[in-house]
């Protein structure tokens, strides 16, 4: 829905666009009609998933090209204080329409008032900001890729045959709002199996920024404290890659189920090599094509057809115009599918250590 006044920038906007690119590092698209907005899309950095230096920034840059719309993307780098920055030079510029990843929800907020206040349009992009309230939200239905994480992680165990296996947990940041939503989602699995003695819950704990080093440091604590650890449900491959990297240093690689998501390519050949159980491949290009589709008919003044479902927001309890799109889970049987959409290489996976893997898999 868009606010009074949504538009209040588009004189200044249409000043600037004719043969006006991208600013910073990454890159900008599009050369953008007289009518037509800017665009300015902030990605959050490039340590919690590789996606956010690869997939997002081609995809997105390649929409907005084939639309003619000018998109400055940039990535603040894990440094809220950068964000703002980037932020508040966006909105000097006249972006139309500014699209976020967030780092929280605090300093996402603030990003987001600082573009109301300025008439511009707001969607937030893979990450729900707490009472943010941006106009649209794209991302996938993150409850169930935490619903497909916990089937993938019970369906594992279940096929190794551990009697009341010691499952142990370790979520995504607590700043991100998906790492609940992940969080809730595969805990409605695997939380039946513990009351009713299925498996044996072990320990818990979150991952402050989705780090990798400090996954791993969690990690080994927890298998020292507990050696009967023998199943990991890691929110993402990020994570899923540290804990492995532990196993392997005592020599339990293959022998613990650990969980995934984002079909990165290094999750991608840990499933290969058999040390991963699963992963979630949630489609970049759908979700970035979705967001670059809304950004563009909001830059173009028009109002957007797509939001067809609506979130809440549990902070403020306003529903959220959205786009959800349909996570899918990843085993050694179907690493395949991600290769054929066309999201990593052949070349790129299939390195010496799992090619005898890949071309058991059909990947060539």
């Amino acid at each position: 829905m868009m606010r009074k006044g949504l538009f209040a920038c588009a004189a200044a906007g249409s000043l600037i666009l004719g043969g006006l690119t991208a600013c910073g590092d990454d890159g900008g698209s599009g050369s953008g009609g007289s009518d037509t907005g800017k665009v300015g899309v902030i990605l959050p950095d490039t340590k919690s998933s590789a996606r956010w230096a690869t997939a997002d920034l081609t995809y997105l840059k390649q929409a907005f090209a084939a639309a003619g719309v000018t998109a400055d993307i940039q990535n603040a780098q894990g440094d809220k204080t950068q964000f703002q920055t980037i932020a508040e030079g966006m909105i000097s510029s006249g972006v139309k329409v500014l699209m976020i990843v967030n780092l929280d929800s605090g300093t996402g907020k603030a990003v987001l008032d600082k573009a109301r206040t300025a008439g511009i349009a707001t969607i937030d992009y893979d990450r729900l900001t707490l009472d943010g309230g941006a106009d649209y939200y794209v991302s996938f239905d993150n409850v169930k890729v935490g619903e497909l994480q916990g089937q993938g992680l019970a369906d594992c165990l279940a096929a190794k045959k551990y009697p009341k296996p010691v499952v142990a947990e370790l979520n995504g940041s607590p700043t991100d709002n998906n790492a609940t939503l992940f969080a809730q989602g595969y805990n409605s699995v695997l939380d039946p199996k513990y009351a009713d003695g299925t498996f044996t819950k072990g320990p818990n704990q979150d991952v402050p920024d989705w780090d990798g080093a400090q996954a791993a440091t969690i990690f080994e604590q927890m298998l020292t404290e507990n050696r009967t650890i023998k199943g990991v449900l890691a929110a993402n491959d990020t994570l899923g890659n540290a804990a492995i990297g532990i196993l392997k240093k005592n020599k339990l690689n293959g022998q613990v189920p650990v969980t995934g998501q984002d079909a990165t390519v290094q999750g991608l050949q840990n499933i290969l090599a058999g040390d991963q159980c699963m992963t979630v491949y949630k489609a970049v290009k759908k979700e970035a094509d979705a967001a670059a589709e809304l950004a563009i008919a909001l830059a173009k003044e028009q109002k957007p057809s797509t939001a067809t479902s609506t979130v809440k927001d549990p902070t403020s309890g306003k529903d959220v115009p959205s786009v959800l799109l349909d996570p899918q889970s990843i085993t050694k049987d179907n690493v395949k599918a991600v290769v054929d959409d066309g999201y990593v290489k052949a070349a790129e996976l299939c390195v010496p250590q799992v090619a005898k893997a890949c071309t058991e898999a059909g990947i060539s």
